[in-house]
């Protein structure tokens, strides 16, 4: 019996952290990740950035980074589309990104920042970041269908795997196939990987990718079948390095080297 292929089925990215996904076709895959992915972020008043395990309202919000023309488009949840230039202004600060991490970076002035602001209830800034190296635990992450589907037999029921945010959905794996390839260069299309560990989950695993409502326990869900790794991480997925930069597409072959 032949095996099937294993293949890219999903691209996900976001032009600001905790944003709705948006899944192009292809992407520009560089040493850094994918070109304008988790460009910027969100703070509040007392610029510290918002994460996404305690804030679900973002995922309403949806966004398009053009790195060329330096333009951001974002659409809010109310249907109002608001586009503006992509560049910081005024002072440069260092912005609080927790656990001792801090990045810096200027405020993206706009009308959005009003209408973030009126979402949260609260202040909050759109901040555009000097660099965005080294401000993600990897450039790429990677999980396969298969492993999802596993998790729908624990859960007796479908779960999106948006949920879990991972730049790469893979088709044609085994169940928890990519966590096995620790270590290895995995080509993606014209780009090469070396994965690199699994992915520990947080609560923001448990909101539905639509609303950002909680509506399944998949960290129990996780927990009760696959185990806790050093009696703290709940794994699902793994982290990915980037050792050659190219082009990946939906559809491209992905084969361990």
């Amino acid at each position: 019996m032949s095996v099937p292929a294993r293949t890219v089925a999903r691209i996900s990215v976001t032009p600001v952290r905790g944003f709705a996904l948006i899944h192009p076709d292809e992407v520009e895959l560089t040493l850094d990740g994918v070109v304008g992915d988790r460009r910027f972020l969100l703070v509040d008043a007392d610029g510290k950035r918002l994460r996404s395990s305690l804030t679900a309202w973002p995922i309403v919000v949806s966004g398009e980074y053009d790195a060329a023309a330096e333009r951001l488009r974002l659409r809010f949840p109310d249907g109002a589309d608001v586009e503006e230039s992509a560049l910081g202004a005024g002072p440069v600060r260092t912005w609080d990104l927790h656990g001792g991490d801090v990045a810096r970076g200027q405020v993206v002035e706009g009308d959005w920042n009003d209408r973030l602001s009126a979402l949260a209830g609260h202040d909050v800034r759109l901040v555009r970041p000097e660099t965005t190296h080294g401000l993600r635990d990897a450039p790429a992450t990677v999980v396969s269908r298969a492993s999802v589907e596993r998790l729908e037999r624990q859960a007796g029921g479908p779960v999106d795997a948006r949920r879990f945010r991972m730049l790469f959905d893979l088709e044609g794996c085994t169940e928890h196939e990519e966590d096995t390839w620790d270590g290895r260069r995995v080509r993606f299309g014209d780009a090469v990987l070396r994965v690199g560990g699994p992915v520990p989950r947080c609560a923001a695993t448990t909101r539905d990718p639509d609303s950002g409502h909680r509506d399944l326990d998949t960290l129990r869900l996780i927990k009760d079948y696959r185990g806790v790794r050093d009696r703290v991480a709940i794994d699902f997925g793994v982290y990915a390095t980037v050792e050659e930069p190219g082009r990946v597409r939906v559809g491209d072959p992905v084969e361990p080297l």
